[in-house]
């Protein structure tokens, strides 16, 4: 059922749908917010089986074009860019165990430059990311004093004479390596 403004016998501006609930007869929001040309389009709100909920921007009836905010029924939280349903560009997800990442999305996985903090062991990896998984980066402790369960010792400090030197040149080979095999890997490179 929907509730809402119309243009040419579709949803179009502001509306609410909602669906009926099987074997009862109340109904249940699914959406709520902005509709263009039957659509979902603009700021709204989705509400999927379970407790998982959606706030953010809609582009032609997917999540997407712009910022949004999800909340997953497991308990993990991800805010940030959205395309076409999946995580696309730069966003932060807080994993329901307290760890999180912040850092660059392609396709609804890890690309490109971020940061997984594991809250847990405090830890912190920091490197590149491709199709969800770490590829080149370093780990170093971070708030391991006040971690629930820390590592036995603790990173050891590199006595290297230039760190980001080293760290450097390995990406640079690393990103090489990847640019040959596919050439388009923008989130990584950083350019167009």
């Amino acid at each position: 059922m929907y509730i809402g403004d119309w243009t040419f016998g579709k949803p179009d501006g502001y509306g609410t749908l909602s669906v009926l609930l099987p074997g009862t007869k109340q109904y249940a929001t699914k959406y709520c917010g902005g509709w263009k040309n039957g659509k979902k389009h603009g700021y709204g709100m989705h509400f999927d089986k379970g407790s998982a909920v959606y706030g953010g921007e809609w582009s032609e009836g997917h999540r997407g074009g712009g910022w949004g905010k999800m909340w997953y029924e497991s308990g993990d939280v991800y805010e940030g860019e959205w395309m076409k349903d999946k995580n696309h560009g730069r966003g932060t997800i807080l994993l329901a165990n307290g760890s999180w990442f912040e850092g660059t999305w392609r396709d609804g996985k890890k690309n490109g430059n971020g940061k997984f903090y594991y809250s847990d062991k405090g830890q912190i990896y920091e490197g590149i990311w491709l199709d969800g998984k770490a590829k080149c980066g370093t780990m170093s402790d971070f708030g391991r004093n006040e971690a629930p369960a820390p590592t036995q010792c603790p990173i050891p400090q590199l006595q290297l004479v230039d760190m980001q030197l080293v760290l450097s040149e390995a990406k640079s080979a690393y990103l090489e390596r990847i640019n040959t095999t596919f050439p388009l890997h923008d989130t990584l490179t950083g350019k167009e």
